[in-house]
């Protein structure tokens, strides 16, 4: 039995085999579950009991023949990507950290002006032999996410080019767009470039609302246009949107809209604060959509929701320098999109060391179960940026 091949025997197909671990799926009384067998069984459990948890009581984002999708941010299962994320989780396990997602900046141009917007600041956008450069480092390391982002990647011609770069036996690529430069050809061509899932993000079922956070008139159109562009040409598709104290109220109108459009799954991601004194999620928000979660995951109709409130928070904990690493578009790379510092800059060195550096930090050490940039303290230390600095910043040239 080897690691790279899944071996069906009965109701078991082998996903990963290494010494000290083997780990099969079982999909006996139409159930799929993950079990563990060897030395290193008791590390990855903590792991696999989560995964088997949401494969037991949460529906799917897509069941095709042959393979479980259980949400948009995971790879098929089985798959060899999804092998790779065991292995991942159990160096995790081990206290080795893999940064298993990675979301690049491939362009500053875009047609919206959104205030969220975290675009890094500087000029130009990287080239791509250091885009492709970085990939394969990242992917070298562990990583099993590959996301293009900020701020509109339909923008950038070898955005095609780039998708099919990644080698899709070892990641999924997932792409965010406001939807704005789509058409039923680029919808195509991204199923071609083999893009897993496309993610378009609605602010509001009301076309004012979600124009008004875009700047940009007609905005809510062309994003429910792209949603459907992308649907008809056979990709997964997630339909996004921020949570905060603002729109909280509309997020059940908000499924309806998902449900009725027929994406795969809804995505809800809270709210980060740029600075001390930005309107943050209570506890009492972060309850009501844990308990939309849970209540709309254990229905069989409609798409899933994802919840980072659960994912990164009761689930794994913050990502941010542990799990996830960010490549602005000018190249220097960050511990997630949100955290305003840098580490370093790929067209100076490698990623590699400055993950390293990244993990040197005594602040991604441990489990959090809310956003860094949430905690007060650590937007004290963001407030010591000064005035004119142009993000991110240095971390290292921050005076503490």
């Amino acid at each position: 039995m080897t690691s790279e091949h899944a071996d069906s025997q009965d109701d078991k197909i082998t996903l990963l085999s290494i010494p000290g671990l083997s780990i099969v799926l079982d999909e006996s009384n139409d159930l799929l579950q993950l079990k563990a067998s060897g030395s290193l069984r008791k590390a990855c459990n903590p792991f696999l009991s989560k995964i088997n948890e949401r494969l037991k009581n949460e529906k799917p984002a897509r069941v095709s023949e042959g393979e479980v999708i259980a949400s948009t941010w995971l790879p098929p299962i089985p798959s060899k990507a999804f092998k790779r994320l065991l292995l991942a989780e159990t160096q995790i396990a081990l206290g080795r950290y893999i940064p298993e997602t990675v979301s690049f900046e491939i362009t500053r141009n875009c047609n919206c002006d959104c205030e969220h917007c975290v675009v890094s600041g500087g000029e130009g956008d990287l080239d791509i032999d250091t885009i492709k450069r970085a990939i394969d480092d990242v992917l070298d390391m562990g990583a099993i996410v590959i996301v293009f982002t900020e701020g509109d990647p339909m923008l950038r011609e070898e955005i095609y080019e780039l998708i099919e770069y990644v080698d899709k036996d070892r990641a999924i690529v997932n792409m965010y767009t406001p939807g704005t430069e789509m058409t039923p050809e680029n919808a195509r061509k991204l199923k071609e470039a083999g893009l897993h899932n496309l993610l378009v993000s609605i602010y509001s079922t009301e076309a004012e609302k979600h124009d008004s956070v875009r700047r940009l008139e007609g905005a809510f159109e062309k994003a429910t246009s792209a949603i459907k562009m992308g649907l008809d040409a056979g990709l997964l598709v997630t339909m996004a949107t921020h949570v905060s104290p603002k729109n909280i109220d509309e997020l059940p109108s908000m499924y309806e809209f998902a449900k009725e459009i027929g994406v795969h799954e809804f995505s809800l991601w809270e709210s980060v604060p740029k600075k001390a004194g930005d309107a943050i999620i209570t506890e009492e928000d972060r309850e009501i959509v844990l308990e939309m979660y849970h209540r709309i995951n254990s229905t069989n109709e409609g798409p899933r929701i994802f919840a980072n409130s659960y994912f990164e928070g009761k689930m794994l904990g913050c990502m941010a320098g542990q799990r996830w690493l960010h490549v602005c578009v000018e190249g220097s790379v960050k511990p997630c999109p949100y955290v305003p510092f840098s580490y370093g800059n790929i067209e100076s060195e490698s990623i590699k060391d400055i993950w390293n550096r990244i993990r040197k930090d005594k602040t991604f050490r441990g489990q959090r179960n809310t956003c860094l940039m949430q905690e007060s303290e650590y937007l004290q230390l963001v407030e010591k940026i000064p005035e004119d600095a142009s993000k991110p910043y240095p971390r290292d040239e921050l005076k503490i």
